[in-house]
Order: C-alpha cells, then sequence, then structure tokens
C-alpha cells in the first residue's frame, strides 16, 4: 500500500485535510457501519418515491419489485470496484479522480458529480417543503389560502439545512442514524392504513399490470431499470469518501453487500404496497407520500407523520446530499473552499436547479432527472473503474495526487483523452434524445456511457505509455 511518505503534500494547493487520505486512527468502519449507512441512505422518501413511480407507470407490485432489485444488484457492481481503492488508500472520490483526470482536469468529474448532487439536495429539500407546508395547514387551515405557501415553506425548510451546515460536521454526525427508524415508522404507519382501507393485501396485490403486452412493458421497463441503476450512481462514484473510513476491504464488501440491495428492495415494497393500495382507495395511483398523508382524517396521525418525515428528510439530505458535494466543491481551490463553504454552494446550487420541475411528475423525475444525469456518471464510472483496474492494476502513487508535477499531471494537470472518452461516451447516450431510432442509447443511458466510455479510455490509454506505471 503506498500511503503519503512526507509532510510535503501539505504545503501543495492541491491539499487540504478534508482531502487528506484517511490516517490508520480513522479507519474505524467494519461491516456493521457499511450496512448501517445504506440502511440510513436507503430507507428515505425517495427510494419510496422510485418504486411508487413504477406503479403509477403501469407496472404490477412483482414488476416493480423486481425493478428496484434487479437495479441495486446491477449499481452493487461499480459500486463496490470504486469502493476498493478508497479503502486500499484512504483517498476521497475526488482525489481519486486525479489518477484518470489528471489533477486539475478532476475537477470535470468532481463538478458533475457536485451538481447532480445540488439537485439530489433541492429535490430533498422541497420534498421537505411540501411536508411543512402540509402540516402548517393541518395545524392552521387558513394557510392552505396563503398565495405560494409550498414556495415559502421549501425556503424555511431550505434554510434549516443551511443552519445545519453552518454549525458544522458534529451537527451532522449528531442527526445521523435517526432518519432509517423514523421513515421505517411512517412507512409501516402507511402500510397499516393501506392494509385496512383497501381490504387487506388480496386488494392491495391484485391490481393488474397495465401493459397490454411485453413489448409495451419492455419501452417502460428498459428506461425505469436505467433509473433505478441511476438513482446510486452518484453515490457508486463517491463512496470512496466513505470507505477510506474502512478497517478492511473484505468488512467493506459485505457490509454494503448486505446492506444495499435488500434494504433498498424491502423500503421500495412499502411503497409499492402502498401505491398500489391507492389504486384500490382512490382510483389512482399516488406516488407522493407527502400527498398521500394529507388525505388522512386523522390530524395527530399527520402531524406525527409529517413532524417525523422532517426530521428524517433533513438527516438525509444532509448526510447523504451535502458531505459529497462539499468535498468535490473544496477540491476546485482546495486552500480556499473547505467543507462548510463547500456545503454553502451546494445550498444556494440545490435552489437554481428547480427541484419543483424535476418532481412534477413521475416521468420527469424517473426518465429525465435519474436517466439524464446517468448519461454523464455512467461514462465517469467507466473511466475510473478502467484507469484504476486495467490501466493501473490497482497501484496508486497517493504523494502525486496531491502535487503538481507529478505522474498524473499529464498535460498541464489535464488527462485530456480522459475528458474526450467521458465526452464521447455521454455523447453517445446523448443522442438518443434527439434521434427517434436511437431512443434505446438514451434509454440505457447510464450503460452505454459506461461501455462506450471505459472502452474509449482503454483504447486511448493503451496507445501511450503513462509516466511512472509499467508500460501499457
Amino acid at each position: 500500500m503506498n500511503m503519503p511518505s512526507s509532510a510535503s503534500i501539505e504545503s501543495s494547493p492541491l491539499y487540504n485535510k478534508d482531502l487528506a487520505p484517511a490516517a490508520a486512527a480513522q479507519r474505524t468502519w467494519g461491516t456493521y457501519s457499511f450496512a448501517a449507512l445504506w440502511v440510513s441512505m436507503s430507507v428515505n422518501i425517495l427510494t419510496y418515491m422510485l418504486a411508487a413511480g413504477l406503479i403509477q407507470g403501469g407496472m404490477n407490485w412483482k414488476q416493480a419489485v423486481a425493478t428496484v432489485f434487479i437495479g441495486n444488484t446491477i449499481v452493487l457492481v461499480p459500486m463496490l470496484l470504486n469502493s476498493h481503492p478508497g479503502a486500499r488508500y484512504g483517498i476521497p472520490f475526488p482525489v481519486l479522480a486525479r489518477a484518470s483526470f489528471g489533477v486539475l482536469g478532476a475537477n470535470f468529474a468532481a463538478v458533475l458529480r457536485a451538481l447532480v448532487a445540488c439537485g439530489w439536495f433541492g429535490i430533498q429539500t422541497w420534498i421537505g417543503g411540501e411536508a411543512m407546508n402540509v402540516l402548517l395547514t393541518t395545524l392552521a387551515p387558513a394557510w392552505g389560502q396563503v398565495a405560494h405557501s409550498t414556495a415559502i415553506c421549501f425556503l424555511a425548510f431550505w434554510l434549516v439545512n443551511l443552519l445545519v451546515i453552518l454549525k458544522g460536521i458534529e451537527y451532522i454526525r449528531f442527526l445521523q442514524g435517526i432518519s432509517a427508524p423514523i421513515l421505517l415508522a411512517v412507512g409501516l404507519l402507511l402500510l397499516a392504513w393501506a392494509y385496512k382501507a383497501a381490504g387487506g393485501f388480496g386488494p392491495m396485490l391484485s391490481a393488474p399490470s397495465r401493459f397490454v403486452s411485453f413489448s409495451d412493458f419492455l419501452k417502460f421497463l428498459i428506461p425505469a431499470l436505467n433509473g433505478t441503476v441511476g438513482f446510486w450512481a452518484t453515490v457508486s462514484l463517491n463512496i470512496p469518501d466513505f470507505t477510506r473510513f474502512a478497517k478492511s476491504q473484505r468488512q467493506q464488501v459485505i457490509g454494503q453487500a448486505l446492506g444495499l440491495p435488500t434494504t433498498m428492495t424491502l423500503y421500495s415494497l412499502i411503497g409499492i404496497l402502498v401505491t398500489s393500495a391507492t389504486v384500490v382507495i382512490y382510483g389512482t395511483a399516488i406516488w407522493n407520500p407527502v400527498q398521500l398523508l394529507s388525505r388522512f382524517h386523522s390530524p395527530v396521525a399527520v402531524v406525527i407523520s409529517l413532524l417525523a418525515i422532517l426530521l428524517a428528510t433533513l438527516n438525509v439530505n444532509i448526510g447523504a446530499n451535502v458531505v459529497s458535494p462539499a468535498n468535490d466543491f473544496s477540491n476546485l481551490w482546495p486552500r480556499k473552499i473547505n467543507f462548510r463553504t463547500g456545503g454553502i454552494i451546494t445550498c444556494f446550487m440545490g435552489i437554481a436547479l428547480m427541484p419543483w420541475k424535476l418532481l412534477s411528475d413521475y416521468g420527469t423525475f424517473i426518465f429525465g432527472w435519474l436517466g439524464g444525469y446517468a448519461a454523464f456518471l455512467g461514462p465517469v464510472a467507466g473511466i475510473m473503474i478502467c484507469d484504476y483496474f486495467v490501466i493501473r492494476r490497482r497501484v496508486l502513487v497517493v504523494d502525486d495526487l496531491y502535487l503538481r508535477g507529478g505522474i498524473y499531471e499529464y498535460s498541464r494537470g489535464f488527462n485530456w483523452l480522459a475528458v474526450f472518452a467521458l465526452a464521447l461516451g455521454a455523447g453517445t447516450a446523448l443522442v438518443g434524445l434527439v434521434v427517434s431510432p436511437l431512443r434505446i442509447l438514451y434509454a440505457y443511458s447510464w450503460f452505454v456511457g459506461f461501455a462506450v466510455s471505459f472502452a474509449a479510455y482503454y483504447l486511448l490509454m493503451k496507445a501511450r505509455v503513462v509516466t511512472g506505471l509499467r508500460p501499457v
């Protein structure tokens, strides 16, 4: 294992303590820690909405459960591959990206990942604002008549998120660990209500698939599966931010393999069952749990559930959607942008990306948002995995990841071959948006982008000699 050999990297403009390799004393995460991480991140409102959106799109409950399970099993593969260098060398995602994109070119990958996280931050904040709006309307019905009440609540909840970030990482750690049990309780409450209101599991599970033929089903399944993979395509890149604290490779692999597919599938099942029940109860599928809770007749149940959603959403938002982009923005200017400043940038970008439009309907969320950014993150994953496992054979010179003029300098800090491979992969996937006969390229945007960029990067890098590595 090649760890930093001197203190020279600490004076480098590419170094700060947030991006530094994890010391031995920080390697405290075991199997349980990683399993618990995925439980806390998977049990969230958007997991529910992803699964519920599949029902609203026309799937029956078996088809929806299978789609979620298969998608999360697939994304587990690049997740574990990108986890390896984090656990081995103790480096976060933006620093790992320097090996393939160059010490400055890594900002292409880091900013792409950060912008997606900003969008997720905005989406979670919008959901929290909706919950706050329904809560206030339940407690004071006159609030429902206030103009732009949802927007006001969105900004109020956004401000709460900002204040937590300003308080620092200690408050974030204080919030960790409480979201999963809270949201699990809300999910079980909704499931109990659905069971009673729909007349048992029989009617809930009887809603048929609305696809009249197998070809019609495939037209929905392909982009739905792509969106399910895209749901965690973000974390499959920045997972080194977490695995850098692992005690061992074996423990992080087992913990993630146990935690991700199982938790996502089980919590999705709650969303699938409840949404199937709304078809029986209301005659239409309601995919947003906040909107569903607004129809409840018990003010006490509504208030308790919405308060739980607010608290848990705050926790998930800070933990899953601030830590990574804060590090990514820090990578842009390590000497001037620390974790807190990066978090503030994330907050403002979350508004700029207009989350209310991304959540306007299930199609925009699954096919537009998830499928759209997957076209960019798939190529980044393909390049990084190819570089680490195939080109470099898992050997990194950690000091040089923090220094100008080292083996990752390439052309003035940029590996333009990686940038070209990224553009080629993303461009190939996005062709399907404008050329109707090639729509399948966009429907499989993550897979297409990954494969094209992986192959392009391999061929381009094999055509040159990488200084400091064995000939390729």
